[in-house]
């Protein structure tokens, strides 16, 4: 049985769920201490139990230490089960990332299976349902798999309440190369709220708009008549010829509307002056799904604090091989090799 330590790396829930997603798809148990050790609040959260819920019951697994506030866990997968599954945090904690680790296993199974999960689809520190939709899937759908995604209605950070219905047909992955993103086609920004005043989406759209030089018909608001909470979210989308590349930001008590637009600016700016395809979110889940491929290729910004965990965390199950080259200050190369 590997043991795991869980404050390597970023100190958070990414060790965790992939350590449950590779254990899933190899069939190797593991016994994981200190988990999220490196957060203010250390153990298990909701959606991290959520998450090791699920990962226990698409594997037919025998788990202990699967408790609230647990810093210890201990994950035996028997076999995988496809199926219609309802996973509900219970909290605004996401529900993205509760998908994101039991979904290669689905992928191996041998029957579809049906996923319908409720929770945050759009609160900070986590993949947005639209980065989901938009840049996610469609190139894990590029690599062979069969997977579609339908929002419900959305979740946003405290009060949570989002849900969404994902479909699986099982289908084994084929290596990526993803090395130029080719001619931009189009950009947009959306702005979302969520009983809050109107005029947050139009201060943000304002910013972001003016930084990112934005034309009217690109800026979009969008007032939810029948929100879960409230909420906002400002998503600013880039589709280019081989990628669609998706920046979130949100709002937050006492922090203004022009500040998130900045933020979000600053993050798309970087990545398209960088001129690289895959932006720095995006780059950690990539490096999972060529992994599970047994090859791939993309070019990438400097690797961050969670790609460099989920290299680490992999090299637990995987026998594969990553190299990471610098082609510039702002440009990295990335090939796996099984």
């Amino acid at each position: 049985m590997l043991r795991i330590d869980g404050s390597k790396g970023e100190g958070g829930g990414q060790v965790l769920r992939t350590s449950l997603a590779l254990s899933l798809v190899t069939g190797t148990p593991f016994t994981m201490t200190n988990i999220r050790a490196g957060r203010a609040k250390p153990g298990l959260l909701r959606q991290h139990l959520t998450a090791v819920k699920a990962a226990e019951a698409v594997g037919a697994a025998e788990v202990s230490g699967a408790e609230l506030g647990s810093r210890e866990l201990t994950f035996q997968p028997r076999a995988l089960a496809a199926g219609n599954y309802h996973f509900a945090v219970g909290t605004a904690g996401s529900a993205t990332l509760v998908l994101q680790t039991v979904l290669p296993a689905l992928l191996a199974a041998k029957e579809p299976s049906t996923l319908m999960l409720e929770g945050g689809t759009h609160n900070p520190a986590a993949p947005p349902f639209d980065f989901l939709a938009r840049a996610y899937l469609p190139l894990l759908r590029r690599m062979g798999a069969d997977v579609t995604a339908t929002l419900d209605r959305p979740g946003f950070f405290p009060a949570g309440g989002g849900k969404f219905r994902v479909d699986v047909r099982p289908q084994a992955l084929k290596p990526l190369s993803l090395m130029s993103r080719g001619r931009v086609l189009r950009r947009e920004a959306k702005a979302v709220v969520s009983m809050i005043p109107f005029d947050v989406a139009k201060r943000e759209l304002e910013t972001v708009g003016s930084l990112l030089e934005l034309r009217p018909d690109q800026l979009r608001p969008e007032e939810l008549k029948r929100g879960q909470g409230p909420g906002n979210a400002l998503v600013v989308e880039v589709e280019s010829e081989h990628v669609t590349e998706v920046f979130t930001g949100f709002g937050e008590r006492g922090k203004r509307a022009e500040t998130v637009a900045e933020e979000v600016a600053a993050e798309v700016k970087r990545y398209l002056n960088a001129e690289v395809p895959v932006g720095e979110h995006l780059c950690d889940q990539l490096l999972l799904l060529c992994a599970l491929a047994r090859g791939g290729e993309f070019r990438t910004l400097p690797l961050d604090g969670h790609a460099l965990t989920q290299l680490e965390t992999m090299a637990h199950f995987l026998d594969v091989k990553v190299d990471v080259g610098e082609v510039d200050r702002d440009v990295r190369d990335v090939v796996v090799r099984g």
